[in-house]
């Protein structure tokens, strides 16, 4: 058996906004790996950008749904529920913070700003988690997945509240590994290296990130969509049945520098 195969799985995956979206150098992945999949979309103005990119996938579900609403969520689940009876993976590519809380200082962060980024960026992953279980469980197991970043751990300029969501983000995958371990559903994270998607062009100085990992990283750049996806896949499929409760490091080893 092909250990990275994902032949008669489904997934689902959110947080595809553009072509650049690491959601979607993951969805693709999966796809090649035989993977079918539901992609949602989050505004009627990231519509025709998903069912685009969705094409290149087998018979793909494309659904709307704003990760904040919980009646959006519950109808995802019961689309691909009445289509495929079983979810085998997810991979949660949401997150959000206002463009004004990350270009003023982290102590002018407005309490409805912090409020609205945890939300979307990290209890999001709870909320679909809740939800995913049950249909995993039912076919002995799956993978969850998410997306975070070094500024969960370091400060980096104006990643701001968006660097604290991102450490709520990774506490909840430890959490949810532990609750979710005895079903066999592993929740996993990967920490990538700064790429041009969209969220990035809402932090202020983004280009100067890019350049220092070009200088500072042990591999001397940064890393491409692909290369994510390629670890997103390893994730998901049988091949990394034993990792759960981790963040991977896709950064081209910049995490491990000091001075």
């Amino acid at each position: 058996m092909d250990a990275f195969s994902l032949s008669g799985n489904v997934g689902l995956v959110l947080g595809v906004a553009n072509k650049r979206s690491l959601a979607w150098a993951i969805a693709a992945a999966a796809g090649r790996a035989g993977a079918a999949q539901a992609l949602t979309f989050q505004s009627d103005r990231l519509e025709e950008n998903v069912r685009t990119l969705a094409a290149e996938l087998t018979d793909p579900l494309i659904l709307p749904c704003d990760v904040s609403d919980d009646a959006q969520i519950d109808a995802v689940f019961a689309a691909i529920e009445a289509r495929h009876g079983r979810l085998d993976f997810l991979v949660h590519g949401a997150a959000f913070a206002e463009r004004e809380d990350l270009a003023r200082p982290f102590v002018e962060t407005s309490r409805q700003g912090f409020l609205k980024a945890l939300d979307i960026s990290a209890y999001s992953l709870v909320a679909l988690a809740r939800r995913a279980a049950p249909l995993m469980e039912r076919n002995g197991g799956g993978s969850i997945l998410t997306l975070t970043y070094l500024g969960s751990d370091r400060v980096f300029t104006n990643y701001n509240v968006m660097g604290v969501a991102k450490a709520a983000l990774e506490a909840s995958v430890r959490y949810l590994a532990s609750e979710l371990g005895p079903k066999n559903i592993r929740v996993n994270a990967i920490s990538a290296g700064p790429v041009k998607t969209l969220a990035a062009s809402g932090i202020s100085g983004f280009s100067g990130i890019l350049q220092a990992y070009r200088e500072r990283a042990p591999l001397r750049r940064t890393v491409e969509g692909s290369e994510v996806g390629d670890a997103g896949l390893f994730l998901l499929s049988p091949a990394g049945r034993a990792i759960t409760a981790e963040v991977l490091m896709v950064d081209a080893g910049f995490h491990a520098m000091g001075v």
